[in-house]
């Protein structure tokens, strides 16, 4: 399994829109400072075919201790950020990499759908 890193995920932008490299960069960025912007003020993002984006709270903790020393001490309540993927992107992660794709519709295509019938 191979982590993707941003700077990756800008040149698969780059290629697929055929813009340049430090465009496609910007782009990347702008996205990500967008998303991390709307998440601190709270906001939900839902990108359709993907999945949500959310804050979430948590309660504090009335008493947790510290494992070293034994000291008791309060948690307070924080915030946290959650992912729930959309549809697709959960029906595609059941399948194997390699076994049959989904497509825009959320079908997963057949090898027999690609080929001609020879009659």
């Amino acid at each position: 399994m191979a982590t993707v890193t941003k700077r990756e995920l800008t040149l698969l932008v780059s290629q697929s829109t055929g813009c340049k490299k430090n465009q496609a960069a910007q782009m990347v960025d702008c996205i990500f400072t967008a998303m991390r912007d709307s998440l601190c003020r709270g906001d939900r993002i839902e990108i359709r075919g993907f999945g949500v984006f959310q804050v979430k709270g948590t309660r504090p903790k009335p008493a947790a201790r510290n494992p070293r020393t034994g000291e008791v001490i309060s948690v307070p309540a924080r915030r946290k950020t959650h992912f729930k993927p959309g549809r697709l992107l959960r029906e595609g992660l059941h399948h194997p990499p390699n076994s049959s794709p989904i497509d825009a519709t959320g079908k997963a295509s057949s090898p027999e759908a690609n080929t001609a019938s020879n009659v």
